[in-house]
């Protein structure tokens, strides 16, 4: 499993729909696809700067979902696993 590193700036963070711990739950509900909750894992953690205020890790499954639905994050690099900083936000926990 490989995970993601999506970067979002202050000006993104500010609006609701880019938060994908609320937006891909109800976006899954909506077109019920609820089971793939179970595989999705998504680490959030707090950048250091404006242009980065957000930095999120996302596996695969995540990362597909959230391009559905309409968003076109820049990867910015790939990792086996999130930070040790980063928390939980939506998802299953990270595991080998």
């Amino acid at each position: 499993m490989m995970y993601y590193l999506i970067t979002q700036s202050a000006q993104e963070v500010m609006r609701p729909e880019n938060s994908p711990a609320r937006s891909i739950g109800e976006y899954l509900e909506q077109t019920s696809q609820n089971g793939l909750t179970n595989t999705i894992s998504i680490y959030s953690q707090r950048g250091e700067t404006a242009a980065q205020l957000r930095l999120y890790y996302m596996n695969d499954e995540a990362l597909t979902i959230w391009r559905k639905m309409g968003h076109t994050p820049e990867v910015r690099d790939t990792m086996k696993r999130p930070a040790r900083k980063a928390e939980l936000c939506f998802g299953v926990p990270f595991s080998e």
